[in-house]
């Protein structure tokens, strides 16, 4: 069977099964699997349930829940044969909390398609995407074009860092063993821009901890001979990047491998408007590290951010306190080859080091992962490269992606696997925010794509 008439049966397939594929996905949506929060611990057991349902369904000679020392995993498998290249799916079932929640325009766990999107909570962040590469084997396999074993994990601690599952991988080393792992939690350029990631960037995450008087104090009685824990915190973070936008850290720089002039011509060429992407963002100019543009800047060079700040009283009207403490939430971006345990250590340093005088300063870093890069030459990726053409009519470009998933490193390390990341979500997706979405033409465009892969990976190419 030629490819055109594959491609053919693969949409025939879709079209006729649209309906429960969406219905498939919305049942695992509407279970809150929200990982960060441990009143949620019973949701995450249902929908570790529900996927094994799920994955039975899709075809998989066995589907499984696994205990790990958290959040279970997930395990299937289709053996076609012993000799067969093997591909690993993985993906995540954990969400994100919904918060803020009066920001959602409906429930954050009540699926619902408007416009084209699907709303909802996973409904990119991951189970959409995951649920594209299932229905995508399942196409394959029910309308017998599978030439490849294929595995899926499924992980339930993604969105706190994933602690568990290097260990659950150095345990099961045999079980997952692959020529290739197949991920879908990225984003393309946009529905007109194909494209898949080959890069990440690492990530450390701490809380900073300010602590000063035993008790919150009147303002006008102490104020000024009381250090002031907000004041103090405030003064530690207005030092963690200089004017330039390079952070402060001792060394934090001395691992960084600089862009080549062929790596900024290529990011160059990727199609950017900055102009819509701050009317977008609703600001009135971009800002960040100098010498860079702005795509090399949210993508390829590390960053410092504050992503929460608290203390003092916040509530309605005048409240004349000198706080008792403070405390803020802290995370860098790093790219190759920097090393976050490295970074995770060097930070807690430097923070303590710029403590004020009168005030004590704790700092606990909360998890990390290292930076991860894909060649593009990879025989897996060319395959991926092909069925991205097939299904949306032109060749994906390279991109770098500035999030991470920790994981995929450790894949590297541990299971000494490459990884291509084969997204289709969209950086218009709201993802970890309110009202996320995913347009249901990526949704289905997804799952034709992990189908066309399916229909050329273990056919004619080596491994």
């Amino acid at each position: 069977m030629n490819n055109e008439s594959t491609s053919s049966l693969i949409q025939e397939y879709i079209n006729s099964h649209e309906e429960q594929f969406l219905d498939d996905l919305f049942t695992l949506i509407r279970i809150p699997s929200i990982s960060s929060l441990a009143e949620h611990k019973e949701d995450m057991h249902r929908c570790a349930g529900q996927w094994v349902e799920l994955l039975h369904k899709s075809g998989m000679d066995k589907a499984e829940v696994m205990s790990t020392c958290g959040n279970s995993i997930v395990y299937a498998e289709k053996i076609i044969s012993p000799n067969a290249p093997t591909v690993l799916v993985y993906g995540h079932y954990d969400v994100m909390p919904e918060e803020p929640i009066d920001k959602w325009h409906s429930p954050a766990f009540e699926p619902e398609v408007r416009d084209g999107l699907i709303y909802a909570r996973g409904a990119d962040d991951d189970k959409g995407q995951s649920m594209s590469q299932v229905k995508g084997f399942e196409i394959a396999n029910k309308l017998g074009f599978l030439k490849c074993n294929v595995k899926v994990i499924l992980e339930g601690e993604e969105e706190i860092g994933s602690p568990s599952l290097e260990s659950f991988c150095e345990e099961h080393k045999d079980l997952l063993q692959s020529d290739v792992i197949l991920v879908s939690d990225t984003a393309m350029e946009s529905k007109e821009i194909p494209s898949i990631t080959v890069g990440l960037r690492g990530i450390c995450y701490w809380e900073i901890e300010v602590h000063g008087p035993n008790r919150d104090l009147h303002s006008g009685k102490f104020g000024g001979a009381v250090a002031n824990p907000v004041n103090a915190l405030c003064t530690i973070i207005s030092q963690l990047v200089d004017e330039s936008g390079r952070i402060t850290i001792p060394e934090f720089y001395d691992d960084v491998i600089e862009l080549s002039e062929t790596e900024r011509q290529m990011m160059a060429g990727i199609p950017f408007d900055e102009e819509a992407f701050k009317s977008d963002l609703g600001i009135p100019d971009t800002a960040g590290e100098e010498g860079y543009t702005t795509t090399e800047r949210k993508s390829s060079r590390p960053t410092l951010d504050l992503c929460g700040i608290w203390g003092g009283y916040t509530g309605e009207g005048a409240k004349t306190i000198l706080p008792s403490s403070a405390s803020a939430k802290v995370s860098c971006r790093l790219v190759a080859d920097q090393d976050y345990k490295k970074i995770e250590q060097d930070f807690v340093q430097y923070v303590e080091s710029l403590a004020p005088k009168g005030v004590r300063v704790t700092v606990k870093p909360l998890h990390g992962g290292a930076p991860y890069l894909c060649p593009t030459d990879h025989p897996a990726y060319k395959v991926a490269e092909k069925a991205y053409e097939t299904t949306f009519g032109t060749k994906p470009i390279a991109t770098r992606s500035g999030g991470s998933i920790p994981i995929i490193n450790t894949f590297e390390k541990v299971l000494g696997v490459k990884s291509i990341l084969m997204g289709f979500g969209l950086n218009s997706d709201n993802i970890h925010s309110p009202n996320e979405n995913f347009p249901l033409e990526n949704f289905y465009g997804g799952i034709r794509t992990v189908a066309e892969f399916y229909a050329r990976y273990g056919h004619d190419e080596k491994k």
